[in-house]
């Protein structure tokens, strides 16, 4: 059984959702500790003008864990987050086909970033027609740090093969994982080129883009990008 264990994130990009539709349990790492201006509170659209970040404001407070993280409501950054996508999306072919969904999505006043992240998370996941079964870390009794942690969540859902991203490579200890019995996989997503507005292609944007500009064509495009996208990693015995 396949295993993968993400931050969720902002909008995500295609990506994280070729790893959700790889993943027999997609584990959301909700209880580690919060970043801020990162995927977690943020991710890019395109425009006219070029690549825009939509940065959702948070009530910062160190040493937060991602579930912790209260959305700063004092802006008005919803309206504007949706006035942005729906102006600069205007003209893509299939905004119309999902306009209803993220414009309940932003009508919304969010305590928590995470419920935020989470509700567009699935929202997408339903409209691509994935069925992968989704696990919260902070439900789950695995104790320790890093490694230690990781191999024990993959173990308390009895997952026998883990995929990652292939960023992890230059610190996972490959050796342990094999110890353990599992199998450890990069996930190498190749970004396919897809029709865009506004020029030249731009790639790993959120998600929303691949949505608005192909429709139902998204999920053939993310599975494209994933085809060859697992790699076995290689262990030195």
């Amino acid at each position: 059984m396949k295993a993968v264990v993400l931050q969720p994130t902002y909008l995500p990009w295609m990506g994280y959702f070729g790893m959700i539709d790889i993943a027999d349990v997609f584990v959301f790492y909700d209880d580690t500790q919060f970043v801020k201006q990162s995927w977690q509170q943020r991710n890019r659209i395109k425009t006219s003008s070029g690549p825009l970040w939509l940065t959702v404001p948070v009530v910062r407070s160190f040493g937060q864990k991602i579930n912790e993280v209260k959305v700063n409501n004092n802006t008005k950054w919803s309206e504007r987050h949706w006035k942005s996508i729906k102006y600069d999306y205007s003209k893509a072919p299939f905004l119309n086909d999902y306009i209803q969904v993220f414009e309940e999505i932003y009508s919304k006043e969010w305590t928590y970033l995470i419920d935020l992240n989470i509700t567009i998370i699935k929202e997408i996941t339903r409209i691509l027609g994935l069925k992968t079964e989704f696990v919260f870390s902070s439900e789950l009794k695995a104790e320790g740090t890093k490694t230690d942690r990781l191999i024990n969540i993959i173990t308390e859902i009895g997952a026998d093969e883990y995929v990652s991203g292939p960023a992890a490579k230059s610190y996972m200890d490959v050796e342990r994982f094999a110890r353990e019995g599992i199998s450890l996989y990069w996930y190498e997503f190749e970004h396919p080129v897809y029709p865009q507005l506004y020029g030249d292609f731009i790639a790993y944007l959120s998600v929303i883009d691949l949505l608005f500009n192909v429709g139902e064509e998204s999920l053939e495009l993310i599975r494209k990008g994933g085809e060859h996208a697992l790699k076995k990693a290689e262990t030195t015995s």
